[in-house]
């Protein structure tokens, strides 16, 4: 959990943030982060009153920042006038402009490089999160029933790959997209009852609603409930314009949720030499 932002900054730009400190601290306060602002002067920092375990470290120093990463510390690039000609070591986040960061930025930076998954959304009865490798044995509860595999893709047979595929989902599609098939829990007892978002079928353009929910917990409007919420997340958050959904003709539970969603019908393809009907929704 973020707790600190600490920005270690050289001279030019610590007089910056010393001075708009305050624009900074009434982000970031509310939700119980503080802030530190330390001087680089190239010399050893003395980090003692922060964790650094649960710090997101802003710096301007290509050799602080290279020192940092090599220590395996969360650090963020501060990219001004005075740094943009030197060479700064790979680090995943750059920022040109602190004081237009929300709260929310930072935490989903932090989050990212601690390998701690995003929170997306919430409804009445449910939250909806990345997904973590600890999901896969949830993930594997689930589709041990064989009508969950019915109309769609199993999980691999070794856990272990299943694993592995995890992590590079996590961080290839979530990393680079900022959106895939996330987890679905109860928020009353925090269960993992199943897996909804939004994926990238190679040769579509557009974005396509993907959903599976525990067959315990079906017919009580989860599925309408947690795909509501995904197309309100596509419009609001990701800027989409429509979204679509593959289904398969003799999947009428599917096809009557995706009405009831207000998909329309568009055209018929074949995937992997399976047949689906294509349906779209204008968000």
């Amino acid at each position: 959990m973020l707790k600190c932002v600490l920005f270690l900054l050289s001279g030019y730009y610590y007089g910056i943030v010393e001075e708009r400190a305050g624009e900074i601290c009434a982000k970031l306060n509310p939700h119980k982060v503080k802030v530190v602002l330390k001087r680089d002067l190239g010399e050893f920092i003395d980090t003692d009153e922060v964790n650094l375990e649960d710090t997101l470290i802003i710096a301007d120093s290509p050799q602080r920042i290279r020192d940092l990463l090599e220590k395996g510390k969360y650090v963020v690039i501060l990219y001004h006038e005075k740094n943009r000609g030197q060479h700064f070591p790979m680090a995943r986040y750059g920022v040109e402009d602190v004081f237009m960061l929300e709260y929310r930025s930072y935490e989903e930076a932090y989050k990212r490089l601690a390998g701690l998954p995003w929170n997306i959304f919430e409804t009445d009865r449910l939250k909806v999160r990345e997904s973590t490798v600890e999901d896969v044995d949830e993930f594997y509860r689930i589709y041990k029933d064989p009508s969950i595999t019915l109309y769609m893709e199993d999980l691999y047979k070794d856990r272990e790959a299943e694993r592995a595929y995890m992590r590079a989902y996590i961080d290839q599609i979530y990393g680079f997209y900022g959106y895939g098939l996330w987890t679905v829990l109860r928020k009353d007892t925090g269960r993992v009852i199943g897996r909804a978002g939004l994926s990238v079928r190679e040769g579509y353009e557009l974005p396509e609603l993907g959903f599976v929910i525990e067959t315990a917990c079906q017919h009580r409007g989860y599925g309408y409930e947690v795909c509501s919420g995904v197309l309100d997340y596509a419009e609001k958050e990701l800027a989409f314009g429509k979204v679509q959904a593959l289904v398969k003709e003799k999947n009428v539970n599917s096809l009557l949720l995706l009405d009831k969603l207000g998909f329309a019908y568009n055209h018929n393809v074949t995937v992997k030499d399976r047949e689906y009907k294509m349906y779209i929704k204008n968000l």
